[in-house]
């Protein structure tokens, strides 16, 4: 049993000929008669289903049978026409053109024929007269399966020219429901994409109102409508997006939706998965808006005109930023066309978000046309090998400053740049012909909880498992270092003084006391800089240790996250810090990467009116101290270090700042009194000493023998790491493992909750060759 829908697909001899312009001309004058009118657009077209949307007041939708199948064009039809009393379906270019090569494929003939809908030709007659005739004859007789039922005439130049093409028509039999005079008044106006989007024309309202004036004087509406309803019933099942996708979880996290005038391409069916998958869609207008909503789990940038607004989008910084921060944060983040520009560190000549290492500038062509896609590895969206029909209409070209991992590959070559939280590239899909790709999304936004800034590798050494999860030296500590701590404590009654501290501590690095500050662990030293001063931009260089940014977000400071790539090996680009960066903060070598950055590249982070802040917790476990910025003197330059690690001594909160005089003083004024204990202080003066410094390089030299034992048994295993030089190992081993070998008895250190980096990745404590065979075995184990 099929359903009734009265309905008709308004199509044309060519493009130009007023397509648009009739179809939304009929859905406003229905409207305006009182009568449901649902819009319905044929191919990947954004832009014309905008203004079908203002004429109908319903959601505008997209029927494609390349981007989502032939068979889900009558469901999409009935469901995009639920309730509605007509629907009006218009067609794109000529009625026979499609895709090319196909015959005929995703045309508006190939959708009139599917949806067995009459259709009404649209003949634009300024340039001809009888001539018309034949040209609507051939039509009506090219394909038995498509019916031409009438014809409107456009852009007549007087009664007498439209009386003789109606002449001419007459032997023909298909009626002329209506003849268009010239009314520019009536036109849109176009730019490098085509029409200008209904939301970017403030008079777009006027323009509806008097189209549905016009229709209602120079077309016979009566007789639309009743040609719509000769249009059979529809044999087929409603498509329902909840019988595509399901909730992850009972919560209803929120997907920030980019719209306003800068972003209006994307297909309703998108949004109606994404609510049916449980999550709670909301839009945003990084034109205007400050900040993200709320319990922001997800973001979704479609494509538009963000070229076209790049000076107004650049100028509202507070929403770059939290996009930016979102980003790096590892917000699940879709990016299509308009939204991979604008996510680039440049648009044109002005700032884009900046979450790329890439720029975007107008090209002299246009790159427009369908695509065959395959998903060359696991992402955000897809999984390696899916393959997809897509569609690119875009004249940006976006260039990356070094490889990236792209999101898929087209027949063309690579296409943007994807991973486990982004997917960014100019293919439109549409998700209603794949909604595994709307599942996959939703699943990851429903798993966000954002990276866990406290999380440490303490929580994950527990009794019975082998630790390879904490970077604590896996030996005894010296015996001087013990008698040290154990004396301390005969100090226990008087309150700690840090000054003979401070002063061994100077000496070991060529300091004046006043350019040391002794602190409670590095994790006091964080602190104190956070609430040093109201940093206006503090920028935290990620994957690194993730206390600087926990401790400025508690001291209430808006963090910008810069991302290092694992496909440019984690290296550090100064150029990709915000110029306005008042605090920058990173880890030498960083934790977890393990890279250790040259002291040139650290020194061009240095400017006027800028504090840098290195972080060489791990530095003093690289044989000679390399790269070190410890001993230098250069104006908002801090250097934090820690001896909790390389000395085995966690439960002693011992560690220090160097640098600046000036900022040394202030953080010295926030310290609270007697913070650092007896025990620190007292391991900081045995740590500083000739003897200390020999057993340091010898521990470091250890440390350095491991590493490359377990370095070459990763490259044997095939397991990619990071070619670093800290007492650790970043590998990334693979979805699954880091539980795997928990089970296995061996603990490492999980780094998802480093930003910018996924479960795919774990941190391994470098450890002596007997407990590096039991790891290796319990790994041979997961990885099989």
């Amino acid at each position: 049993m099929g359903t009734s829908l009265p309905r008709l697909v308004v199509a044309a001899p060519a493009s130009g000929h007023g397509k648009t312009t009739v179809a939304v001309g009929l859905m406003a004058a229905l409207s305006a008669r009182g009568l449901r009118v649902s819009g319905h657009k044929v191919g990947p077209d954004y832009i014309d289903p905008g203004y079908h949307a203002l004429a109908t007041r319903r959601p505008a939708r997209n029927l494609d049978p390349y981007l989502v199948g032939a068979d889900r064009i009558v469901p999409l039809l009935l469901h995009g026409a639920s309730g509605a009393d007509v629907a009006v379906i218009e067609g794109v270019m000529g009625l026979f053109d499609g895709r090319l090569g196909s015959g005929g494929e995703a045309s508006t003939a190939h959708v009139a024929a599917l949806t067995a809908s009459p259709v009404l030709l649209v003949v634009d007659i300024s340039h001809a007269s009888r001539t018309h005739a034949a040209v609507v004859a051939g039509l009506a007789g090219f394909d038995p399966a498509v019916r031409i039922a009438g014809v409107v005439l456009n852009k007549a130049g007087s009664a007498r020219h439209a009386d003789e093409v109606v002449a001419a028509l007459g032997p023909i039999g298909i009626p002329v429901l209506g003849v268009l005079p010239r009314d520019a008044e009536v036109e849109t106006p176009s730019r490098h994409l085509g029409l200008i989007p209904a939301a970017e024309r403030d008079e777009s309202g006027a323009v509806l109102e008097r189209l549905a004036q016009l229709f209602e004087q120079h077309v016979n509406l009566d007789a639309v409508t009743a040609l719509a309803r000769q249009a059979p019933d529809v044999a087929g099942a409603v498509w329902d997006p909840c019988a595509e996708v399901r909730a992850a979880s009972p919560g209803r996290p929120v997907v920030a939706v980019a719209g306003g005038r800068a972003f209006t391409f994307g297909y309703t069916e998108t949004f109606e998965l994404l609510r049916a998958a449980g999550c709670e869609v909301v839009c945003v207008d990084p034109l205007t808006d400050s900040a993200l909503p709320a319990g922001t789990a997800g973001i979704y940038l479609g494509g538009g005109f963000p070229e076209v607004y790049a000076s107004e989008l650049a100028s509202n910084t507070a929403f770059l930023g939290a996009i930016r921060e979102a980003v790096a944060a590892g917000v699940p983040t879709v990016a299509e066309c308009g939204g991979l520009a604008y996510l680039c560190r440049s648009v044109g000549e002005v700032a884009g978000v900046g979450a790329l290492a890439a720029g975007a500038k107008m090209s002299p062509r246009l790159t427009l046309g369908y695509r065959n896609a395959t998903a060359p590895a696991d992402s955000l969206l897809a999984r390696a090998g899916d393959q997809v029909t897509g569609h690119e209409f875009h004249r940006t070209r976006v260039t990356f400053d070094r490889p990236a991992d792209p999101a898929w590959q087209l027949p063309e070559g690579p296409d943007g740049v994807a991973g486990p939280s982004l997917h960014a590239s100019y293919l439109h899909t549409h998700w209603a012909g794949y909604p595994r790709l709307a599942q996959r999304f939703a699943d990851a936004v429903h798993a966000f909880t954002g990276p866990d800034l406290h999380h440490h590798g303490d929580v994950e050494a527990r009794p019975g498992l082998l630790d390879f999860a904490v970077n604590v030296y896996a030996g005894p500590r010296p015996d001087w270092l013990d008698a040290a701590l154990h004396a301390s404590l005969d100090d226990a009654a008087s309150y700690p003084d840090s000054a003979a501290a401070r002063d061994a501590l100077a000496a070991r690095h060529g300091l004046l006391g006043a350019e040391v500050l002794p602190t409670a662990g590095a994790s006091e030293a964080f602190d104190l800089v956070a609430r040093l001063r109201r940093w206006r931009r503090p920028v935290v260089i990620h994957p690194q240790y993730t206390g600087p940014h926990a401790a400025l977000t508690a001291a209430g400071h808006n963090v910008d996250v810069v991302l290092c790539h694992a496909a440019d090996d984690f290296a550090l680009h100064p150029s990709e810090v915000p110029d306005d960066a008042d605090l920058v903060v990173v880890g030498n070598p960083t934790n977890p990467t393990g890279v250790l950055h040259p002291a040139e590249t650290l020194r061009r982070l240095l400017r006027p009116g800028r504090v840098v802040l290195v972080d060489e917790a791990f530095l003093d476990a690289i044989p000679g101290d390399p790269e070190t910025l410890s001993g230098e003197r250069h104006p908002g330059l801090l250097v934090s270090r820690s001896l909790t690690k390389h000395w085995s001594i966690p439960g002693v909160r011992a560690g220090y700042l160097l640098g600046d005089p000036g900022l040394i003083a202030a953080a010295a004024r926030l310290q609270i009194p007697w913070s650092v204990s007896a025990p620190a202080l007292a391991a900081m003066i045995s740590c500083s000493d000739e003897r200390a410094l020999t057993e340091s390089d010898l521990r470091a030299k250890q440390l350095a023998l491991w590493r490359s034992d377990l370095g070459a048994a990763l490259i044997a295993r095939g397991v990619p790491f990071v070619a670093g030089a800290a007492p650790y190992v970043l590998a990334r081993v693979g979805d699954g493992v880091h539980t795997a070998l928990r089970e296995n008895g061996i603990a490492v250190r999980r780094a998802d909750t480093f930003p910018g980096l996924d479960a795919t990745w774990v941190r391994i404590a470098v450890r002596p060759p007997e407990w590096t065979d039991q790891l290796l075995s319990a790994l041979d184990r997961a990885l099989r």
